[in-house]
């Protein structure tokens, strides 16, 4: 079964990870310089660095319809740059997820495959997508909507150890951000983790560096940049709450997919 996933960020990465891992052929489409944070469990990383790797799978960019097919059969996923979803004129995939995690739908179509997924707040299931798999901590993340959407997005990060918008690092201005800090990195409270336009970006809390944009991104004021670990841990695999909405995902494939689908049926 052919399967695109809209973004190769964190938790569109932990998807991609788990269905993979079940034998499906995967393509992630990402934008020219991704956002994505958790680097290091991100198939996004693949955009700048050509090949990733996460958790025993990896990941290459790719640039053509030839590149995608020559991955693939090399048993990677291919990333491939294409924030208009523009493949899916060449590439007529059995499932498609957006997993863009943009809180809002950026033009995903239900009729864009045989099974749409919409991941997270944005999607109507019946709408605009077939289902919609809820991502929220405080609404059982990978919950099988069938009608209606999501979980409404708050705004405020998940709690960690009591944590929550002070453990987020957001660019302190409009310019290119600037920083040689690594994901795991130990901070202490009020250490420069970076600069954006020669303004300073201070950790609010001590513990690791959880997430960090790729050096020489373009940013704007406010954006979310990162985020400190306050538990000070030093290696960061695929989150429970993204195994959880994978999880999700492929039930919903198994419960909907195309050989179940009835679109519009009694």
């Amino acid at each position: 079964m052919e399967v695109v996933i809209k973004g190769a960020g964190e938790v569109a990465s932990g998807i991609a990870h788990f269905l993979f891992s079940k034998n499906l052929e995967i393509l992630m489409t990402e934008i020219p310089r991704p956002t994505t944070q958790r680097r290091t469990v991100a198939f996004a990383e693949a955009v700048f660095s050509g090949e990733t790797e996460v958790e025993g799978i990896k990941a290459e960019k790719a640039t053509n319809i030839r590149d995608i097919h020559e991955i693939l059969k090399n048993n990677k996923i291919p990333v491939l740059i294409d924030p208009e979803g523009e493949i899916l004129d060449n590439f007529s995939p059995e499932v498609l997820i957006d997993g863009t995690m943009a809180k809002k739908n950026l033009g995903t179509d239900i009729d864009d495959a045989k099974l749409v997924i919409g991941v997270g707040p944005g999607f109507k299931a019946g709408k605009d997508v077939d289902i919609v798999i809820e991502t929220a901590e405080e609404a059982e993340p990978g919950r099988i909507i069938s009608k209606g959407g999501s979980y409404p997005n708050t705004g405020i990060p998940c709690d960690i150890m009591g944590y929550t918008t002070e453990r987020v690092l957001r660019a302190p201005a409009d310019g290119v951000f600037k920083s040689d800090r690594e994901i795991s990195d130990p901070v202490e409270e009020g250490d420069i983790v970076g600069k954006v336009d020669g303004k300073e970006l201070r950790a609010g809390i001590t513990g690791t560096v959880r997430g960090l944009v790729k050096d020489g991104l373009e940013v704007v004021e406010g954006q979310k940049l990162g985020d400190i670990d306050p538990r000070g841990l030093r290696e960061f695999g695929i989150s429970d709450r993204s195994i959880e909405i994978a999880r999700g995902v492929w039930k919903a494939i198994n419960d909907f997919g195309p050989a179940n689908m009835n679109r519009g049926g009694s």
